[in-house]
């Protein structure tokens, strides 16, 4: 006699478990990517390099600018003040070209002892200031050339408006962003052990699956709603 299909109701399907606390999980902060701390260091070396090349094609062609200021005819009509500040232009200049290349240094003389991580913070800090400096540089070149150009009056407030346009882009925006956006993760959680995509009781936050075929009971499918979960185990069927 044939023996009817067995399925368990989906509503009140309950996974076998075999963790020692009963299925219940802890929740783990998520970064999106499964890698060990020497991977995560190196795509972070990488992603710097990144930034330091396009930062650094600013800084040495407005560097290379302001040398040759000096060589031309009418830099002997300036100022005492315009002077003072093309030399601090100058300076600002060189300390951005020295913060940018920086990293440049610091990886010829930590590399291969095994820090790597602290290669990429030191260098990140040094990023960081370089393009503060280089900033000011722009703003400090600009002021210059304005004074020469529309005046004093009329060079300081394009300057400082073109320096709060600058706080408004580099640092402004991304800090908002960063905000707004903080905490808040695109992608499913996934099983530490196997990468797998597991479910998040939104009420509690805790895991109701670890992607293996182990969990707790799932809440029954809605409208909408598939009936199956990524890490759900497969279900048995009984020849007739």
């Amino acid at each position: 006699m044939a023996t009817p299909e067995t399925r368990p109701d989906s509503g009140s399907y309950h996974a076998p478990d075999s963790s020692p606390n009963n299925g219940a999980h802890r929740p783990r902060p998520r970064t999106g990517r499964r890698e060990s701390p020497e991977e995560r260091a190196d795509r972070r070396w990488g992603d710097l390099l990144q930034e330091v090349r396009v930062a650094q094609t600013g800084s040495q062609v407005l560097f290379g600018f302001l040398l040759s200021v000096v060589f031309m005819p009418r830099f002997a009509e300036l100022g005492g003040f315009d002077r003072g500040l093309y030399v601090v232009t100058v300076v600002l200049g060189a300390l951005a070209t020295g913060a940018l290349t920086a990293p440049v240094a610091y990886h010829r003389i930590l590399a291969g002892r095994r820090l790597k991580p602290q290669l990429v913070d030191a260098a990140a800090r040094l990023v960081g200031g370089g393009l503060a400096l280089l900033a000011l540089t722009i703003g400090s070149a600009l002021l210059l050339l304005l004074r020469v150009a529309a005046g004093p009056v009329i060079a300081g407030w394009i300057a400082g408006a073109v320096m709060l346009w600058f706080v408004a882009c580099w640092l402004a925006l991304p800090v908002q962003h960063l905000r707004r956006h903080n905490g808040h993760c695109t992608r499913p959680p996934t099983d530490p052990d196997l990468g797998e995509p597991t479910e998040i009781d939104p009420g509690t936050g805790t895991g109701t699956g670890t992607g293996t075929g182990t969990g707790t009971g799932r809440k029954p499918p809605g409208p909408g709603r598939p009936s199956w979960r990524f890490g759900d185990a497969p279900r048995e069927r009984r020849a007739p």
